[in-house]
């Protein structure tokens, strides 16, 4: 069964996209083509870092690295299509294709709510009982946690899909955005929205507001303790280790709660796009940076990996000077 089975008399969705200025086709192509290059060696660099370094093997480590993922997984649901309408010309996508975007960039976003949520929850653990981390954040519960994210990114994607293109979409295929997302597909379609609307809204909320509201909580509790701390030094250090989550949740968050919790007769489309933009194309790229630039552990073990490639290309290359000098001695 396929989502073409219902009553849309529509089969293939055309994306306005960013701009029609044929001037600046070569310039943006060039610009996200190195921004999603950035997203992926930032990204795919920090899985590959905290796998092969033992001191990032930490629960904090863990949730970063499940981060990336996520943040890799929605900007490829996006930035690829958006780079090839750039390059082609054709912003043409087929209702199915439009179906999965909207399916996979649902679910690695929501799942992103839920990691950082877990992130929270991992600093309140660290920093208001540190003598009881290691027995609150065992590799069980931080696999559940994990777990849990995904399952909840999969089944909130899958009913909006689900509700979403059971409508009809006959008045118009001209997408105002350049991927296809909730906002602008409800304005195409020609059934009785209300319900859907109130639908997403609450998915929505209970989404967004929930893992929200753990954040909030763990924060405000690790701000309390921070403040109970004598020592300026003391303080320095534990509100560093929560710097960069708290930085990536705002600028999350922020996108977010501005893009989808306003009533539709509120959006603007133009302004849509840009936010989106953000949150899509720019976040995912941002998070690594925020994360490294920020982290003394992140950044003593990229020197200590590089330091030991270049430790293993000197042996290598004396051990091939050496098999050299003797094979000529031996000759």
């Amino acid at each position: 069964m396929t989502f073409m089975e219902n009553r849309s008399e529509v089969n293939e969705f055309i994306l306005i996209g960013l701009t029609d200025a044929p001037e600046l086709q070569v310039p943006l192509f060039i610009i996200f083509t190195l921004i999603y290059l950035i997203t992926l060696v930032g990204n795919l660099g920090i899985i590959a870092l905290i796998s092969s370094e033992s001191c990032l093997h930490t629960p904090m480590y863990f949730f970063l690295s499940n981060l990336s993922l996520v943040d890799f997984g929605y900007s490829s649901a996006v930035t690829p299509k958006l780079i090839a309408v750039f390059l082609t010309g054709n912003k043409a996508i087929s209702y199915n294709g439009c179906a999965t975007q909207l399916f996979f960039f649902g679910t690695f976003a929501v799942t992103e709510s839920f990691l950082l949520a877990s992130m929270a929850y991992d600093r309140h653990a660290a920093v208001c009982k540190p003598l009881h981390y290691t027995t609150t954040m065992t590799s069980t519960v931080c696999a559940f946690l994990a777990s849990g994210a995904y399952i909840c990114g999969f089944l909130t994607s899958s009913i909006v899909i689900g509700n979403m293109f059971s409508l009809s979409f006959c008045k118009s295929n001209v997408v105002h955005h350049f991927f296809c997302d909730i906002p602008p597909l409800l304005v195409l379609s020609c059934s009785d929205i209300h319900i859907t609307e109130s639908e997403f809204f609450i998915l929505g909320s209970l989404n967004a507001f929930f893992p929200f509201l753990v954040i909030f909580t763990s924060y405000l509790l690790i701000f309390i303790t921070i403040l109970k701390i004598h020592s300026a030094e003391g303080r320095q250090k534990a509100f560093s280790t929560c710097a960069s989550h708290l930085t990536a949740v705002s600028i999350f968050y922020g996108t977010i709660i501005f893009m989808y919790f306003q009533p539709s007769s509120s959006h603007s489309m133009d302004t849509d796009k840009m936010v989106s933009m953000f949150y899509t194309i720019v976040i995912p790229m941002l998070n690594p940076l925020v994360y490294t630039l920020r982290n003394k552990d992140v950044k003593n073990a990229f020197r200590k990996a590089v330091r030991g490639r270049h430790l293993q290309l000197d042996h290598n290359f004396l051990r091939e000077k050496i098999q050299s000098v003797s094979s000529h001695s031996g000759t």
